[in-house]
């Protein structure tokens, strides 16, 4: 049977779907860079190990390849290249920036999801491989209202942010490439942690506010007579009922591990996305009911408002890059995901999970670390 070769395989979707597709027994290739104190290798045996702990079971080791996709040939040894071109069948393109705002079209977010996926695109021309598996996004709807359709990309919508718009035309990139299959692109919606655990390893989206909360609430340190910290000198530029979508990872690897193991799925466009949003008001009442602060209100989506703290203006400054993340989400069709996989339907992220996943990331203090693998104690394939 033929590998797959994987990209991002050690971010949080991607340790997902290294987890869930070699469970599955699917011969699984993963390219990844070397870290300031890391091979390859060793990442990926840091990787495995976490999973084998958590799952209390032996996992299969996938085949480790060294590379980078903001390089030409993705950075592959010209042995390396020769294996892909002789093994690997697919290529399961995972691997982005999620940065919002670039100072240059040579830095983030375009280096990685726009030329990287040229360069990824390019190196599957030249090894022959002509499945090509995209993970795209459900924002590349940009700034439209009403029902977004998984067959639909770029209608002459306005974009939010640089993150969007390397998106989209990364999405172009794989449709206009020339290969012999269709393409399979995944489009999942904002992506937390395990609905079961909590666990995450990145801690962006939501985790940015929960984060600021919880520092300024041990920071200020005055609970009152309620045993909780009034900030409300600090308000939010949303009015509350902005929707937004917010999918578990764990779902989103087993949708898409399910379709990547069942060819006839294959060269469709799915919308990994929620059946019902959740709105910034439950975000709020989350993040004060965790972190045990009270006072954070809304003062309008779009309005300016004086600040009036220092407090505020912190919080201000860490959520600016984020403004325009926190508009009003569009409905997304997911009909082609339902048909798919009828037997995996979202999990609903309401007011108790949102609280679940909070206290998870508190747990973690907001930061992840696989165990240490040492230069002679790992198994590299």
């Amino acid at each position: 049977m033929e590998y797959q070769l994987l990209t991002g395989a050690t971010g949080l979707l991607g340790r997902y779907l290294v987890r869930d597709l070699v469970m599955e027994d699917v011969p699984l290739a993963v390219l990844v860079r070397r870290s300031r104190r890391q091979t390859p290798c060793e990442r990926i045996e840091s990787l495995i190990r976490t999973w084998e702990e958590k799952l209390g079971t032996t996992l299969n080791r996938p085949h480790v390849v060294e590379g980078d996709i903001s390089q030409p040939g993705l950075g592959l040894s010209s042995d390396d290249t020769a294996w892909v071109k002789e093994n690997c069948g697919a290529m399961i393109h995972n691997a982005a920036s999620l940065q919002f705002i670039s100072t240059s079209k040579e830095s983030e977010p375009w280096r990685s999801n726009v030329q990287g996926t040229k360069y990824a695109i390019d190196f599957c021309h030249e090894t022959n491989i002509e499945q090509f598996h995209h993970v795209s996004t459900s924002y590349t709807c940009g700034l439209r209202r009403g029902r977004i359709l998984e067959s639909e990309l770029d209608v002459g919508q306005e974009l939010g942010n640089d993150y969007e718009r390397s998106k989209v035309q990364a999405e172009q990139m794989v449709r206009s490439a020339g290969f012999s299959k269709t393409p399979t692109i995944f489009r999942p919606a904002i992506i937390v942690g395990d609905s079961r655990t909590g666990w995450t390893t990145t801690f962006h989206n939501f985790y940015v506010i929960l984060q600021i909360a919880d520092t300024l609430n041990r920071q200020r340190g005055e609970p009152d007579v309620t045993g909780r910290t009034n900030v409300s000198d600090i308000q939010l530029n949303v009015d509350g009922t902005e929707r937004k979508n917010f999918v578990p990872v764990d779902w989103v690897s087993a949708v898409m591990s399910h379709i990547l193991t069942h060819p006839d799925l294959y060269g469709e466009t799915y919308h990994l996305t929620p059946r019902c949003p959740i709105t910034t008001r439950q975000l709020r009442d989350s993040v004060e009911s965790v972190t045990k602060i009270y006072g954070l209100n809304f003062y309008g989506a779009g309005e300016v408002k004086e600040v009036k703290s220092e407090f505020e203006e912190l919080f201000r400054e860490h959520m600016r890059v984020y403004d325009s993340y926190w508009r009003d989400d569009p409905v997304f069709d997911s009909t082609n995901t339902r048909r798919a996989a009828p037997h995996l339907p979202c999990p609903h992220i309401d007011l108790s999970m949102l609280n679940h996943l909070s206290r998870a990331a508190i747990d973690m203090k907001f930061r992840w670390n696989d165990p240490v693998v040492k230069q002679n104690d790992h198994v590299c394939v």
